[in-house]
């Protein structure tokens, strides 16, 4: 008895086609445009999170959140120059940290209005270094 339905053959090929995309994308990435993705996959994942919150799917929730999580720690927060950011780098280390305790808290308590605050802290600080840093990156919620 299967309790699962199998991906078909175009699905997988589609999936391992975005997979290499991906890897391509990241492998030729300068280190702004770096920074540009990772942006993209922790909104994407809150954007998933979201979704899971809405349709009370709780394991998937967790999921969704704890990579966002790992992505603006391990990623966002830990490439943050603090040698030569100074003031700002602080500041924007103390930002990431504040976003990683409100999305643990939102996944504990399933806080849509946290979540969803976090989501939009997340996404002006993606804004400003899309303007500042790359205008040309083009993200899924991008509004031309």
């Amino acid at each position: 008895m299967t309790t699962y339905v199998p991906r078909s053959r175009s699905a997988r090929a589609t999936g391992s086609y975005a997979t290499i995309g991906l890897e391509t994308e990241v492998l030729s990435a300068s280190p702004e445009r770096l920074i540009s993705l990772l942006f993209r996959g922790a909104l994407t994942s809150l954007a998933q999170a979201r979704h899971h919150l809405d349709n009370n799917n709780i394991a998937e929730r967790g999921k969704a959140i704890s990579k966002a999580i790992d992505i603006v720690d391990s990623g966002l927060k830990a490439g943050v120059d603090t040698e030569r950011g100074g003031e700002v780098a602080r500041l924007l280390i103390g930002s990431y940290e504040l976003i990683i305790r409100d999305l643990m808290l939102a996944n504990l308590h399933s806080d849509a209005e946290k979540l969803a605050a976090t989501e939009k802290q997340l996404g002006d600080l993606a804004d400003a270094w899309y303007t500042a840093v790359d205008p040309q990156f083009k993200t899924p919620s991008s509004n031309g």
